[in-house]
């Protein structure tokens, strides 16, 4: 079996450097620096005008935690129906209790409101207290793959839990690897072999940096807070990263 790249980005032209390098597939997001947040209509048409690759959109109304108020989630709700229309193959959100558990009741109807797109649950599930019960409930509502760094820092550092994951999931549920995976692929990928079904894809962000084109710059201001990249260039997708990491993997 190939194995499936997955590029996390937030523009077309990163959607376009995700083709060229290789990947099978995108997780289109806005706001990467808070982990990634809802894109918009606009945004979604436009990467799905300008790439086949497989469309995963992210429905994610805020950064933060993963427990939604009412208001929240009928948004994510309305997103979901809103990328679906846009052409999305796909969407991808994650939803706790309080408690830190998986909120059944509403990804089910999240789940339904995709209306058969294949449902990604993202790393709100390394924020679950019980990670073996929050597969179980994944499976049980039938999602296609859950993205999970095995609750640490890094997949790297997370692969004993990854492990057991992927034999409890036994086929059932896809075990997406995400977490600096770019950087440990050749290392981590052999650390999971042999366990259930095995790794079929990775989820990779495959940043370089683009610089403005702008000529005249006032370093006084700025946009955003301390925690932004300079106003005067942004991170974009690498080709050149995603072809090395291919080559990493042969």
């Amino acid at each position: 079996m190939t194995l499936q790249i997955e590029v996390c980005l937030d523009s077309v032209a990163s959607a376009r450097a995700a083709a060229a390098g290789g990947a099978q597939r995108v997780e289109l997001c806005d706001n990467l620096l808070e982990g990634g947040t809802t894109p918009s209509l606009g945004m979604i048409r436009a990467v799905r005008e300008a790439v086949e690759l497989g469309l995963m959109v992210m429905i994610r109304p805020r950064g933060g935690d993963f427990c939604y108020s009412e208001d929240e989630f009928r948004a994510m709700c309305l997103d979901v129906e809103a990328a679906r229309q846009a052409g999305a193959n796909g969407v991808v959100f994650g939803i706790l209790t309080p408690e830190g558990d998986v909120d059944v009741a509403r990804c089910r109807t999240l789940i339904e409101q995709a209306g058969g797109l294949p449902v990604t649950f993202h790393r709100a599930f390394d924020m679950c207290r019980d990670p073996f019960a929050a597969l179980d409930d994944l499976i049980e509502l039938g999602v296609s793959r859950v993205l999970t760094s095995g609750q640490e820092a890094s997949a790297f550092e997370g692969a004993p839990l990854l492990q057991q994951l992927l034999v409890r999931a036994a086929g059932r549920i896809s075990i997406m690897p995400g977490g600096g995976v770019e950087r440990s692929a050749p290392r981590l990928l052999p650390l999971l072999t042999g366990y259930g079904a095995g790794i079929s894809e990775i989820h990779v962000a495959a940043m370089g940096w683009c610089d403005s084109p702008m000529q005249y710059r006032n370093p006084r201001v700025f946009m955003g807070g301390s925690l932004r990249p300079p106003e005067y260039g942004r991170p974009e997708t690498s080709a050149a990263s995603l072809l090395a990491l291919r080559e990493a993997l042969r």
